[in-house]
């Protein structure tokens, strides 16, 4: 195969779409926001990425048929701006790789007509949390008051050590194309799957776009994780009891 093969499977008639980036990171913050977008709106795949740069494996379905590892790009039409929305499993295993899917993402946003991006994820914090701020990022100042408009914070130098992978080369590359680039960063411990901090990145895109989705399967999977959460403190202070720790071991 070639370094990167798009496969395309229907055409989409998009009104002033915007490109929206949902892949694994910290929590799997943008990757549930992602998906929860394909599977409560109405969503239709319009392609499928493959690389050389993806990590060498299939995935199996519930009938255990193999898929080679790829992302995926839908079309979500709403009341507001219609979305192109990212996906999928991986991301690349090395630098150049990242570079030219990234690439490779913008070139496909462009074919669908968008003309500004949203990457999405997580920032770790280290420690559990009961309010989900949202940092951002953008690619021009310009962006900035909009954003804080609808909520999100900016800090200064946060997050340490700027953002890596593909959100992190949408926001570079994609100001260097002449899009107007912003990531959407839900803050969350790190130690798990976050639901919670999807739902608060999930509002604020809700907010900027003017759309709307139900909130209930977010919901009812943060519910899950706190069911979770409960019962790893539990063990954990059954081992050592008083210590006063929060699930530093887990990671």
């Amino acid at each position: 195969m070639d370094e990167i093969e798009v496969e395309y499977c229907t055409e989409a008639d998009l009104d002033d779409p915007v490109f929206v980036e949902g892949l694994p990171g910290v929590g799997h913050v943008g990757k549930l926001v992602a998906e929860h977008l394909i599977e409560e709106a109405d969503s239709t795949r319009i392609a499928r990425v493959y690389s050389e740069h993806f990590p060498p494996q299939v995935g199996i379905d519930e009938d255990g048929v193999a898929s080679l590892a790829h992302a995926e790009i839908y079309a979500i039409e709403t009341e507001g701006r219609d979305l192109v929305v990212l996906t999928g499993d991986h991301q690349a295993g090395d630098s150049m790789g990242h570079y030219h899917l990234a690439a490779a993402f913008l070139d496909e946003a462009e074919r669908q007509g968008a003309d500004t991006v949203y990457a999405l994820g997580g920032v770790p914090t280290g420690e559990l949390i009961e309010e989900y701020s949202v940092l951002g990022a953008v690619s021009e100042e310009s962006i900035r008051e909009e954003l804080e408009a609808v909520g999100v914070e900016f800090r200064s130098e946060e997050p340490t050590g700027g953002i890596v992978g593909t959100s992190g080369l949408l926001l570079g590359l994609g100001g260097r194309r002449g899009f107007d680039a912003a990531c959407l960063m839900g803050e969350t411990s790190g130690y798990l799957v976050d639901p919670k901090s999807a739902r608060a990145v999930l509002e604020i895109l809700q907010d900027r776009l003017n759309f709307e989705v139900p909130f209930e399967a977010l919901d009812d999977r943060a519910e899950e994780m706190e069911e979770v959460i409960n019962r790893l403190q539990d063990m954990e202070e059954a081992q050592s009891p008083g210590s006063g720790e929060d699930l530093r071991y887990i990671g």
